[in-house]
């Protein structure tokens, strides 16, 4: 590859279905802040299944003219639209990028310079956190999905990736493409982790590529946010053998115990007014932890109910 990056990035639509469509505006303008800027993509294409107001699409395409709208159907899933992203890209390098999340300045070159390093590197992670602080900002950066920055400095291989953080190399991921038809909600990557790691290929963790992931917004997002978790810890189980699993923070030496320790001191690291928040947030983590749980019992009993159920309303 040359000095300059021979890249695509791809967002899509589908998970504004729940989220704040301010969140969108602001994405983009950490996404216009970038080096090297996305004028220098082959394109940046946004997959829009629906889920974009007509005029708040109209406005964004003409403050950002380097954004390629692709109309993809009313419905389309997550990791549909992902790979219909990968499909359509015409780079070297696919960048995902997620429309609710705001991501560092110099992310872009971060997570893009690994694949200059040698051509057998094929995927390159960077670290997601969970934004915000206050009771529920607090609360949901301890007892969200998303771990807090690991702290390191180094690329290092990794077991796992988040959609809203990685790049991959576009000819490897179409021979070895995201699975789409499984009974999950959210959690196909950790399945397409371990199938990558189990036919030998490393996936590179690039920690100075750091982005910020908006939390459940609103109670109806949080309900069912944390319901389908525990839906997906169920199905991840099924589908991935406990001693390979792609995950590395649900299990490990330091217990459970030792990993909430280890999560609150990263948080107060990264910013101190978690400390004075955190006592008072717990019932909403208490909260998250029981709907977890009791997505995972439901989930348990009628494998698809939830995740049906979810898909009607």
């Amino acid at each position: 590859m040359s000095a300059e990056f021979d890249f695509s990035i791809v967002l899509e639509t589908e998970n504004l279905a729940t989220a704040d469509l301010q969140g969108l505006v602001r994405s983009l303008a950490s996404l216009a802040n970038q080096d090297p800027s996305p004028i220098k993509a082959r394109e940046v294409l946004l997959i829009e299944s629906g889920d974009i107001p007509a005029d708040l699409l109209m406005r964004l395409t003409e403050q950002y003219p380097w954004v390629k709208v692709c109309s993809a159907p009313l419905g389309t899933g997550y990791y549909e639209s992902k790979m219909l992203g990968a499909k359509l890209a015409t780079g070297e390098i696919v960048v995902y990028y997620d429309s609710d999340c705001l991501y560092e300045s110099g992310w872009l070159r971060k997570i893009l310079a690994p694949f200059t390093y040698s051509e057998e590197i094929q995927v390159v992670a960077g670290e997601t956190t969970t934004n915000g602080v206050g009771f529920y900002g607090t609360a949901m950066a301890l007892g969200y999905i998303f771990p807090q920055y690991s702290g390191r400095s180094g690329l290092t291989p990794g077991k796992h990736y988040f959609l809203n953080n990685v790049a991959f190399r576009r000819s490897f991921l179409l021979a070895y493409p995201i699975p789409i038809d499984l009974p999950l909600y959210r959690g196909n990557c950790a399945i397409h982790a371990h199938e990558l790691i189990q036919s030998g290929t490393i996936i590179w963790q690039q920690p100075k590529a750091r982005a910020l992931h908006a939390p459940p917004n609103g109670l109806s997002h949080f309900f069912w946010r944390f319901l389908l978790i525990g839906h997906d810890y169920y199905w991840q189980k099924k589908l991935i053998p406990t001693s390979t699993n792609a995950e590395p923070t649900m299990t490990g030496k330091k217990g459970k115990f030792g990993i909430f320790i280890d999560r609150i001191s990263k948080m107060v690291d990264r910013d101190f007014r978690h400390a004075y928040f955190l006592l008072f947030s717990l019932p909403i983590v208490i909260l998250s932890s029981l709907l977890i749980y009791v997505g995972y019992v439901i989930t348990s009993r009628q494998p698809n109910y939830l995740l049906k159920t979810y898909n009607k309303l």
